[in-house]
């Protein structure tokens, strides 16, 4: 064999090796990120499970007993200008919930954007070999169908 040869037959051999194993890195990368972003959406479902009903049993017990509080003042004094603060916790609790909203819609973007990264390898040629190989397959997307534990709690019962 001609010692010019080899230089090529290294690259013919090496660049498709080494091809192979970054593409499976990159799989191996993006699954994980889809598991990653499954877990933030998780956190944060779970959060505003919890943080809903205790939020709102917190202000209607503090509006109830400011409702009392005011009545008994009336009855004492007509005309007090005494200050209540139930609004502010009504604005604490829709800012609260706002804030769960757009956790769990960021937590959504990343994991469907990281489906998106792996489906796009999973169905792109040449990668697509490398899929079939090594059995990777596309992942599916969020949707509110999949987490039907995940919804948002009933306040009327609390």
């Amino acid at each position: 064999m001609d010692s010019n040869y080899i230089p090529v037959l290294i690259f013919f051999v090496a660049v498709p090796i080494l091809w192979a194993v970054s593409t499976y890195n990159r799989f191996v990368k993006y699954r994980n990120m889809i598991e990653e972003a499954w877990s933030g959406i998780d956190v944060a479902l779970k959060r505003r499970f919890n943080l809903i009903p205790n939020v709102v049993r917190t202000v209607r017990l503090y509006n109830q007993h400011e409702a009392n509080t005011l009545e008994n003042v009336t009855e004492q004094r007509i005309g007090s200008t005494e200050d209540l603060k139930a609004s502010q916790n009504f604005l604490a609790l829709q800012h609260g919930l706002n804030e769960v909203e757009k956790e769990i819609a960021v937590a959504r973007q990343r994991f469907n954007g990281a489906v998106r990264k792996l489906n796009t390898l999973v169905q792109s040629f040449p990668s697509n070999f490398i899929a079939r190989i090594f059995n990777f397959r596309e992942a599916q997307y969020f949707s509110l169908e999949l987490a039907t534990e995940r919804g948002v709690p009933d306040v009327t019962q609390h």
